[in-house]
């Protein structure tokens, strides 16, 4: 029982994603309809995407670039806003999960080398800022996070119409992170010199050349280029044969979760009444449905919900990167640096979430203003 609750908490969305996907089945039955639910062509890219960026992830590619960047810094501005534009620029092709997990840990070992007055007061904001910059700077293209992967497939979108939709969002996104750093540090702005060494073991050239590769090969099938098959069989080859242990870190409960949520939308699809009241309630509200929705579920099931009610992807586009903001589940990325925060010193917890909730709330009340000017 225990362990089972452990595994709730840990992959709660897709316990719940997968529960959902079996009371449905007690309402539409196992059919051959089933497999025209499921959108391989984003679970191969998905996979795809998570495994490149696992193994350059491990040959420490993106933190050798971050390391080579802060031992540049002179001022607590100077780091302050790397530290911000690391995740905000980074998370547009590594993924926001990945910029968190990459970044988040550096900004951690940087503040150890303040003094505890200095540690307390800037460890909390220059994390809350690196987690709201990780997510609205994911959002300026497909490959930033799973919902816009997997809304970007749907709508049939090509890339510069996509780049075109959110690139408003983005530069609001940017001026609000550099504005806040500059006010931040308005009183602060002390001089600093951040000397960052490690014992990081030197990155397989092979390995790296390797992943490069994959990464374009993965592009060109974003962008419709490549047969999704062919490059997922390429990639899963390469893999095994030359960084098997690569593979152990691919996130797989995202995966299966994708699938439990095609099962439950395609089943309540199919359920007529439901189907007729969901899109009523979607119609002519789709940004702020999906806004909302992220709030409660989180963005990438909110897109994987709506969008099996409403074809206007391009609002669920802006909704649910929009709806990344705000309450501490409305984007699952937003858990990564909770999580780093808990570990580093529990008794943060409560400041952490409080800081959090407000500064989100803040940013998504002036990008909800900027959509409804820019629409």
């Amino acid at each position: 029982m225990k362990q089972c609750i452990a595994f709730f908490k840990k992959e709660a969305v897709f316990s719940i994603a997968t529960a959902l996907a079996i009371v449905s089945m007690f309402f539409v039955r196992p059919d051959r309809a089933y497999i025209d639910y499921v959108d391989f062509r984003t679970l191969a890219i998905l996979f795809c995407l998570m495994a490149v960026m696992a193994g350059l992830q491990a040959q420490g590619l993106f933190k050798q670039i971050a390391k080579a960047l802060l031992n540049r810094v002179h001022s607590l501005r100077q780091l302050i806003l790397i530290l911000l534009l690391l995740c905000f620029f980074f998370s547009m092709v590594i993924t926001n999960d990945v910029a968190l997990i990459t970044f988040v840990p550096l900004t951690l070992t940087i503040v150890d080398l303040l003094d505890m007055a200095e540690r307390k007061e800037w460890i909390i904001p220059i994390v809350v800022m690196q987690t709201i910059a990780a997510n609205l700077g994911s959002m300026l293209t497909p490959i930033g996070n799973p919902q816009n992967l997997y809304l970007y497939g749907r709508s049939g979108m090509s890339a510069p119409a996509f780049f075109s939709l959110m690139l408003p969002y983005a530069s609001v996104a940017l001026v609000l992170l550099i504005g806040w750093s500059f006010l931040y540090c308005r009183k602060r702005n002390v001089k600093m010199e951040v000397h960052l060494t490690g014992d990081d073991q030197g990155a397989n050239r092979k390995l790296l050349t390797m992943y490069a590769a994959l990464f374009l090969l993965s592009l060109m099938v974003v962008a419709r280029l490549v047969s999704y098959p062919v490059v997922l069989g390429i990639v899963l080859a390469a893999v095994l044969i030359a960084d098997r242990k690569t593979l152990k870190h691919v996130d797989y409960s995202l995966l299966l979760t994708f699938v439990s949520f095609f099962v439950f939308i395609g089943n309540m699809g199919r359920i007529p009444s439901f189907r007729n009241f969901l899109q009523q309630m979607i119609e002519g509200h789709e940004t702020l449905t999906a806004i909302a929705a992220s709030q409660v579920i989180s963005n990438v099931p909110a897109a994987l919900l709506l969008s099996g009610f409403t074809d206007q992807f391009r609002s669920l586009i802006i909704g649910t990167n929009l709806g990344g903001l705000g309450t501490l589940i409305a984007s699952m990325a937003s858990l990564i640096s909770f999580k780093y925060i808990a570990a580093y010193d529990s008794k943060l917890r409560g400041r952490y979430f409080q800081y959090f909730t407000l500064a989100n709330v803040v940013f998504l009340v002036i990008m909800l203003g900027s959509y409804f000017i820019i629409a």
